[in-house]
C-alpha cells in the first residue's frame, strides 16, 4: 500500500476517534476499494488506439453506403432510360 499526505490525515483523524488498528484497517480498505474503481473504469474507458479504430471504421462505413448509394442510382437510371425506350 502506498501512503499518501491524504491517507495519513485520514488515518490521524481516524485514529483519534476509532483507535490505530481500527484507522489503520478503514484507510486500507478506502484504499483497496479505489484502486478497485478506478482499474474498473480504465477496463470501460476508451484510449486514443480506440476512438481512431473507430474513426477509421466510421470513414469506411461512409465509403461503403456511397458506393451503394451510387450503384441503386444507376441501376435505377438504367431502369428509367429502358422504359422509357419501351414505348
Amino acid at each position: 500500500m502506498t501512503i499518501t499526505t491524504t491517507d495519513i490525515q485520514l488515518f490521524q483523524i481516524l485514529k483519534e476517534k476509532l483507535g490505530e488498528k481500527e484507522a489503520e484497517a478503514l484507510v486500507s480498505f478506502v484504499d483497496a476499494k479505489i484502486k478497485e474503481n478506478n482499474e474498473t473504469n480504465l477496463k470501460t474507458l476508451s484510449t486514443k488506439e480506440d476512438i481512431n479504430k473507430l474513426e477509421v471504421k466510421i470513414a469506411e462505413t461512409k465509403v461503403e453506403i456511397l458506393r451503394w448509394t451510387f450503384g441503386f442510382f444507376i441501376a435505377l437510371m438504367l431502369a428509367l432510360i429502358g422504359l422509357y425506350f419501351k414505348k
